[in-house]
């Protein structure tokens, strides 16, 4: 019989894994050119490389801690610019997907957050040549707004956010939208998003209670 909490918690490894990957390979690379360089110009242009690459991991690391993990550290009401931070840190300052943030509390219970993040990471995915994602939340209502010239939402990533799909089916790009799903639905939720036509997509949530 699979346990099927561990095979989750794989595909979300998984997922962590694959984002992981190109900055850590990029790590790698710049230390065995720098050992072999001797040219201080291109020792510094290394060393830039590095650092961006070092910064890029660290991102990536806190937001899925997030997202992903339990938060270890903060209690159940979370300060919202944590959300914030994490994000910022996770698209960059100058990327090619522009924020825009609309949450006025200053806390968000964890579980909200969790959502909020995960859907937030799902709709910049989806802004394939970059956009805007505006990101609202209220009370236990959440709201994200994606708009680009290129928007795709994998029919798997829907289905999984929809609850609608097998769940020993479930690949690690859905990963996060299975999690939203199972977040939202122990709450008596639901998830609604309309489909990405005009270079829009819009996906709510709904925490009753939260």
């Amino acid at each position: 019989m699979v346990n099927r909490s561990a095979e989750f918690a794989s595909l979300l490894c998984s997922r962590l894994c694959h984002d992981l990957l190109s900055p850590i390979g990029a790590l790698n690379n710049g230390i065995e050119l720098l050992a072999d360089e001797t040219d201080p110009e291109m020792r510094e242009r290394c060393m830039e490389l590095l650092a961006e690459s070092a910064r890029t991991s660290a991102n990536k690391l806190k937001f899925f801690r997030l997202a992903f993990g339990a938060a270890g550290g903060f209690a159940e009401q979370v300060d919202s610019r944590e959300a914030l931070t994490a994000l910022e840190g996770l698209h960059g300052a100058g990327g090619k997907v522009k924020l825009g943030w609309m949450v006025e509390a200053p806390t968000l219970p964890k579980v909200a957050l969790k959502v909020l993040l995960n859907l937030a990471l799902i709709a910049g995915d989806a802004l394939v040549r970059g956009g805007q994602l505006d990101i609202g939340a209220e009370g236990g209502e959440i709201v994200i707004r994606a708009e680009g010239p290129r928007l795709i939402l994998d029919t798997e990533i829907r289905n999984a956010l929809l609850g609608e799909t097998d769940p020993d089916m479930i690949s690690p790009r859905a990963a996060a939208g299975w999690l939203v799903h199972l977040m939202v639905s122990d709450h008596g939720g639901s998830v609604q998003l309309s489909q990405p036509e005009e270079g829009v997509l819009m996906i709510g949530a709904n925490l009753p209670g939260v």
